[in-house]
This record gives structure tokens, sequence and C-alpha cells, in this order.
């Protein structure tokens, strides 16, 4: 859908031109004027943006933003499928602990990577952060601390980090973004003063000069606020629906720390969830209600 959104800029922008130009000159524009400037135009605004994307965030940073393309084709990071299988294991942890205390969670809380109960829910199993970040106030609630406020303080500091880091890479793209406009600025600039040292060229020189020069404040605004914005955007909603995956967590762990049955626990989960993702209660129903028996 994204992509498909990203092409129709494109239909949109050059259709447009032949429709107020008529076809004829508007493709005469394109191919004389717009194409021959694009390359050079190019190079000075979209080079010197990744230019300045790089002096301004670190490599890991940088590596962190360039992986975050992905929200264009997948949107967002978890599907309903995905929190289907989340409630489904946090209801066989909280089956397991209530039936046969925290003591017979510990061999799945140190050794993860090999838990058969973690096995069973491959999405979640194969999310090493997500993984962590669940066994590591497991090992906190069985070691003692069971004091819901505590460990629901303690969460939402450690949720507030992991939504500054996803959120890193919209941020970088959006400031390239406001930044790409005052580039074009600049390789207008540059083009009126080749056009001005060119004085001397009859009209029609000079007019294919100026048309090229105003093409960089084309591109400018056309780039910042059709392509990598949206992109921005894109990034900053997937970020979001990264950190929705561990607010659910918390949600489940909270609520059962708080006395409620495992699968009124996983409900709370369940209702805190987007309602595009969200499962209805008879689907995560039929699925707990299908899960083996934990054992230890």
């Amino acid at each position: 859908m994204k992509y498909a959104g990203l092409a129709l800029v494109f239909v949109c922008t050059f259709g447009g031109l032949m429709v107020a130009a008529g076809v004829d000159k508007g493709i005469k524009l394109i191919t004389h004027a717009i194409l021959p400037a694009m390359p050079g135009e190019i190079i000075i605004i979209f080079g010197c943006a990744v230019c300045a994307f790089i002096i301004s965030n670190t490599p890991a940073s940088v590596k962190h933003t360039l992986s975050y393309f992905k929200a264009l084709k997948k949107g967002v990071a978890y599907t309903k499928d995905d929190y289907i299988e989340l409630l489904s294991m946090l209801y066989t942890v909280f089956k397991l602990a209530r039936t046969k205390g925290w003591l017979a969670m510990e061999q799945h809380i140190e050794n993860p990577h090999d838990s058969e109960l973690f096995k069973q829910f491959p999405s979640f199993y194969n999310n090493h952060h997500a993984q962590i970040f669940l066994c590591d106030y497991l090992r906190i609630i069985s070691l003692g601390n069971e004091n819901p406020l505590t460990i629901e303080a303690l969460m939402d500091e450690e949720i507030e980090t992991i939504n500054q880091h996803t959120q890193h890479p919209g941020h970088a793209m959006q400031t390239m973004a406001d930044g790409i406009p005052a580039l074009g600025i600049v390789a207008a600039v540059l083009g009126v003063i080749k056009t001005m040292s060119s004085i001397s060229e009859p009209p029609e020189i000079l007019g294919k000069m100026i048309a090229g020069a105003l093409v960089g404040t084309f591109l400018g605004v056309w780039l910042g606020y059709t392509m990598i914005g949206p992109i921005a955007g894109a990034m900053t909603e997937y970020g979001k629906s990264e950190v929705m995956y561990y607010r659910a967590l918390k949600v489940g762990v909270i609520a059962f720390l708080n006395g409620c049955a495992p699968q009124v626990a996983v409900e709370f989960s369940r209702k805190f969830l987007p309602h595009d993702v969200q499962p209805t209660f008879m689907e995560l129903a039929e699925k707990l209600n299908a899960l083996p028996s934990p054992s230890a």
C-alpha cells in the first residue's frame, strides 16, 4: 500500500503537469527541462541531506534507521496473529506460575532459548528483546518482589527508553525531510549563479538555465513533503507498533500480580490492544482452550 502511495506521487505530480501544460508540452518540459537538470540537483540536495544525516547520528543510529525502511513493506511490527500468540504465551506462563509456583518457571526464565514452553510460541521465541524484557521481570518477581506498583513503575521506565529508541528513526528522517526544501533553495541559488555567469547568452539558452535552476526548488519541496516526510511518518508509526507489544506484556503482568486469574489477566492485555490488531474474545478463548496444559 505504501509503495503504491509513493508511485501515485509520481503519477499525480507529472500527470498534473501534463494536464496543466498539455500532454505534448508537458512531456517536453519533463524531457528538456526537468530530467536534464535532475542529476546535478539531486546530488546537491539529497547528497547534502544524507551527509547531514550521517553527521548528526551515530553509526548505530544510522544502521537502526536504515533497518526501519521495512516500515514501507510491513506497516506495523506485529499482526493480530502475533498478538494472539503473545497472549497465549502469557496465559501459559501465568497458569504455570499459578498452579505450580514461580519455582516451576525458573528453568524457563533462566534459559529462555532452551525453554520448551517458549518454543511453543515461535513469534515470541524469536523476538530476542521482548523475550529478555519479559524474563527479566519474571525473574524479579520470582525472587520475591511481587509488588505490582514497583514492577509497573520499573516497566514504565524501561518502556519509555524503548519508545525513545524506536522513535529515533522516524525523528531522524523527519529532520532530513525538514531540511531538504532549504537544500532545494541552495541548489536553485547555485543554478542562478551559473545562469548569471552566462548572462551574455541568448534568451533561449538563459531560459533553459533558469528553468534548470528552478528545478532545484521543485525537487527540494517535492522530495521533502511527498517522499522523505511520509517515509518518516511510516517509520514513526512502525516504532509505535513495536512499543505496543511491550505495553501489552506489561498490562498482562501487572494484572496477574494484582491477583487476576490467568485468563482475566490476558483479557486485560487483549482489551488494551488497538482494534486493528485486537483479537475478539472468542478468537482468543478458542486459542487458549486449545493450548496444552503447561508443565515444568
